[in-house]
């Protein structure tokens, strides 16, 4: 099996504008979106804050590189869903948790779960954070007793 060629760099340009707010262009598709600084430090909350972006950043990340997997493995995944909790620490803010759950399909089997997990464990948003940034990893399985 052939291994992928690395990706090329991917330009996005970010624009600042008054209020704390940016607007974010995805160069190669034009998709725009904005942030804006959190309500705990002098913005309005009514958008992302970058770090938000970062706690989707992970969520996102470890249910595509899971959807990745499953296909070219050949595993069944229906729907899965994520949610994450971005926990900051005191002065100086930072990242301090990502509390991440991750609600899967129904009807893998326990190999599959267990690939599974390996994959969003070693996703590239995961691997790309500083490792003093807590990740705990809930996995929840329709299919059993909560």
């Amino acid at each position: 099996m052939s291994q992928p060629t690395p990706a090329t760099g991917v330009v996005m340009n970010v624009a600042s504008e008054p209020g704390f707010h940016c607007k974010l262009e995805h160069g190669p598709s034009g998709t725009k979106i904005t942030t804006e600084a959190p309500k705990d430090n002098g913005g309005t909350g009514m958008s992302f804050s970058p770090t938000d972006l970062v706690g989707a950043a992970l969520a996102s990340c470890a249910l595509t590189t899971m959807a990745l997997a499953a296909s070219r493995e050949g595993i069944p995944f229906g729907d899965a869903r994520a949610r994450v909790e971005k926990r900051m620490t005191p002065p100086p803010r930072r990242i301090g948790e990502l509390v991440l759950e991750i609600d899967m399909p129904a009807g893998l089997s326990s190999a599959h779960r267990a690939r599974l997990e390996e994959v969003a464990h070693g996703c590239p948003v995961t691997r790309s954070l500083h490792p003093d940034v807590k990740i705990p990893l809930t996995f929840r399985y329709p299919d059993e007793a909560r």
